[in-house]
Formats: structure tokens, C-alpha cells, sequence
């Protein structure tokens, strides 16, 4: 069987234009936002617009004996959806159905090509919200699935896995297997739903998703503090609690980063030269309510709080200022990289060790002579890096170092991004001999012919 073969299967099995061969395939395709992995070539790039149609590129898929790669938006900073040559690319952006919106559940049934930004368009009006906003709005929800993916708002709102309730996928065989549902708790086997979340695609192919709504806060305001350093950023952040205080964001800055992001967005945040002078970090507080007088007290107490606990300064922010400012930070990894980053790290650590963290992060940069910023979710623990190290063996010695580092204070080398093709060769040097082995018997139990995304995640089996 050839290759031509194999397109001309996937051809009469699917829709009219749903299959791209040699030429025809779009660069586009080949690609995400991480910085290294290099793309295959793949015989084929197909779009399907149903699960019969996923069931039947598995089929062509077995029978050739041809692996798949799945991919959403291609907004991944991982690699993990990047083809491999002699691969079919399975991209997911024609499936985007909203397929129910349960009003009375509070849950939404969507197709896995759905983006964040479709999805919370269908929502506008509602009185609800799907409140994961990892920092593109045009992710998928699929890809978000592959990766479970964070962002800013997970210190109060979680992650991707907090908000998924069930799946429908295809596995390795072609059956397919639908997990949970309009459920909020279940004690009924394994729950292999939370199993698929963050597999990147080795497992099975995602084709429906059930999310969980939550309330959309109408009021909301943003507030950011000077401090001297990371250490008083730190030092301040347990008496945010004070009074049952939940802020749906707390963000650290380093001070270049935040004249960069600001820089890049044209924003004027009007701080007076003497508190920027004495500023090393940056800590911006989103606080959000239901209502305008509750939003008000929090306001007050939380500047109260950090004015007596190291902040230099507070500034809250116009209702024009502060959404453009979380804008410009989501906007962070394209800054840097326009500005000539060699690699983005995100590392997550225990909260408490963020700051000691990131002390060590510039006793290791110092030592390998490297220039890096830094920005990230302290209110979680993930650290993120922009690395500017133009020596492919230098900077693998300052990751591995920095991977370490995370490691011995009780982290692990991605908190959101994922592992890919990016971080495949770090995960596999670090990780426990024990855990890799029993992921790789997970993978040979979902997909025993390594027909998905085969290189890539973590997980090998012992020689």
C-alpha cells in the first residue's frame, strides 16, 4: 500500500476537501508557537467534520500502519502537535459545534475545535462563563484538553482538568468511548477522563467535550503593587486572605517584563519615577464580584493589605487600563519572542517556593552567563522564563539546571505548557524511572501499535 493509497481512502471516506496531500498541504499546518521543534513532513493533513469521520481516518490510519498527530489551533508552546514525517496530521478546526449549551446543568457540549473565544461569544448575555482563559483566545478547547491547559486565572478558577466533566473519544481501535457527563462527581471505576486530560494526543482522539459554566462577575478591578524584589512580593501574598479575599489573578512581573509588555502595548501605567526606581517586581491583583459595593471593600482591603505588607505602592488601575494591562501579560511570550528569545520555560513550584525559586533561577543564569526575564502565576506556584541564549549546548546545560532546581523544591518542569516534542528529552531524564514506566503501560493499554502522536509526552518502556 502506498501512500497514494492511503490518500485516496481518506479521500472517499471523508468530506469534499477534508484531505491535503504534497503540495496542497498548508505550512501553516506544520507548526505551533514553540520555539525548536522542527516539523516532519506528513503524508496528509485531514480536516474531519464528525466522529464517523475520525473513525475512519483511525481505520485508514491501522490498516497503513501510518501514525496520527493531532492538532487543534496550533497555539501550543510544547511542540506536541507538530507532524512527524510519514504522519496524517488530524487538525480538528473544522469541528466547531457548539453542540448544546445546558442551561439548567450549567454545562456546555462542544465539539474539540471550538475556541475559547467562540465559545465564550455563545455564552455573552447569559449570566455564565467558561472561565479557563490560558491567554489565546483562539485555542481550542480540544487543544486546551490535549495540554490541560491554565493560565493567569487558575489560582482561583483552576485548570482545564477542574472544569471538564466528560469526553467522548476514539481510541486506537476505532471504538469509541464516552467518559462522565453532565455530572459533578462520580465514584464509578477509573476516572478515565482526568487520564485523557493533558495526554497530548497519545492516547486517544478527543472529539466531544462537557465543560462546566461558572458565574460571569460583572465587576471587576485591577490593582498593581511595587515591590522592591520578588522575596516582598512573596512575603505579602499570605495576607491577601484576609477577609475571605479571592482574587481571580495574582501575577508577579519582574520589572524588565513589565516595561517591555507595556512597552509593546502602548500602555501608561503614569508610576512615579521614584517608586519605579526602588521596583525589582511587580505583583497586578484582578479582583471580580457580582457586586459594585462588594467589589469596592475588597478593593480597600486588598490595597490595605499590601500597603502594610512591603508594597512600595498600589495603584489601581481605569476600567480601561487594567483589562489592557492582563491583555499585554497574556501577551508576554510573543514579546519576548519578538525580542529574540531563544526558549520559554514553566516550571512549576510550591507556592512558598516561588521566591527562593526564582533567587536560584539568577544564581543559575549567572553562572551560565545568561540573560533571562520572568513573569508568572505566583498565586499558583508557575514560574515562567523567557531564556535569550543563542548556544543550543549552553542553554540545554542552564535548562537542565533550571529543571532541577524546580524539581528538588517539590515542582515539576511544566505547569501548563505541557511536555511535546519540546521538553520530551528533559521529562525523560528527570522524571521517576517508575513513573515512565507505568505511563508508557498506560499508552500500550489505550494504543498498542503507538498509532498516536508516538514521539511525543512522556512515558518508554525499560530496555
Amino acid at each position: 500500500m502506498t501512500d497514494d493509497d492511503l490518500v485516496a481512502r481518506l479521500r472517499a471516506a471523508l468530506s469534499d476537501g477534508a484531505v491535503a496531500a504534497a503540495e496542497q498541504i498548508n505550512a501553516d499546518d506544520l507548526h505551533d508557537e514553540s520555539l525548536h521543534p522542527a516539523s516532519g513532513r506528513p503524508v496528509c493533513v485531514v480536516r474531519p467534520r464528525s466522529t464517523a469521520e475520525v473513525i475512519e481516518v483511525v481505520a485508514a490510519a491501522r490498516h497503513h500502519g501510518i501514525p496520527i498527530v493531532a492538532r487543534g489551533s496550533g497555539t501550543g508552546l510544547s511542540g506536541a502537535a507538530i507532524p512527524i514525517d510519514g504522519s496524517i496530521l488530524v487538525s480538528f478546526d473544522q469541528m466547531t459545534t457548539i453542540l448544546e449549551l445546558d442551561f439548567a446543568n450549567q454545562v456546555a457540549v462542544i465539539q474539540p475545535g471550538v475556541t475559547l473565544a467562540q465559545l465564550d461569544e455563545a455564552l455573552a448575555g447569559t449570566g455564565l462563563r467558561y472561565p479557563v482563559q490560558p491567554g489565546e483566545h483562539s485555542g481550542s478547547l480540544g487543544g486546551n484538553v490535549s495540554t490541560n491547559a491554565g493560565g493567569m486565572r487558575a489560582v482561583r478558577d483552576g485548570v482545564t482538568r477542574n472544569h471538564v466533566l466528560g469526553l467522548q473519544m476514539v481510541l486506537a481501535d476505532g471504538s469509541v468511548l464516552s467518559t462522565g457527563g453532565k455530572i459533578v462527581k462520580s465514584s464509578s471505576g477509573y476516572d478515565l477522563t482526568q487520564l485523557v486530560i493533558g495526554s497530548e494526543g497519545t492516547l486517544a482522539l478527543v472529539t466531544e467535550v462537557t465543560v462546566k459554566l461558572s458565574i460571569r462577575y460583572e465587576h471587576s478591578a485591577t490593582l498593581v503593587a511595587a515591590f522592591a524584589d520578588l522575596d516582598a512580593v512573596a512575603d505579602a501574598l499570605p495576607h491577601l486572605s484576609v477577609g475571605g479575599l479571592a482574587p481571580a489573578v495574582l501575577e508577579y512581573i519582574d520589572a524588565l517584563t513589565m516595561a517591555a509588555i507595556t512597552r509593546a502595548a502602548d500602555i501608561e501605567l503614569s508610576i512615579p519615577a521614584s517608586v519605579a526606581e526602588s521596583t525589582g517586581a511587580f505583583l497586578v491583583v484582578v479582583l471580580e464580584d457580582s457586586s459594585a459595593d462588594r467589589l469596592e471593600h475588597d478593593l480597600e482591603v486588598t490595597a490595605s493589605a499590601l500597603d502594610a505588607h512591603g508594597a512600595i505602592d498600589t495603584f489601581v488601575l481605569s476600567a480601561h487600563q487594567g483589562p489592557r494591562l492582563i491583555e499585554a501579560r497574556e501577551r508576554a511570550f510573543w514579546v519576548a519572542k519578538a525580542n529574540g528569545a531563544t526558549d520559554i520555560v514553566d516550571i512549576v513550584v510550591p507556592r512558598a517556593e516561588v521566591a527562593p525559586y526564582l533567587a536560584e533561577v539568577g544564581r543559575i543564569a549567572e553562572e551560565h552567563a545568561t540573560f533571562l526575564t520572568g513573569c508568572g502565576h505566583v498565586g499558583d506556584g508557575n514560574v515562567h522564563m523567557s531564556i535569550f541564549e543563542g548556544d543550543p549546548d549552553r542553554r540545554r546545560s542552564l535548562l537542565d539546571a533550571l529543571f532541577s532546581a524546580g524539581l528538588r523544591r517539590g515542582g515539576q518542569i511544566s505547569g501548563e505548557h505541557g511536555i511535546g516534542s519540546a521538553k520530551r528529552e528533559a521529562y525523560l531524564r528527570h522524571a521517576d524511572p517508575v513513573r515512565l514506566e507505568l505511563e508508557a503501560r498506560i499508552k500500550e493499554a489505550f494504543d498498542p501499535d503507538g498509532l498516536f502522536n508516538p514521539t511525543r509526552g512522556g512515558g518508554r518502556r525499560s530496555s
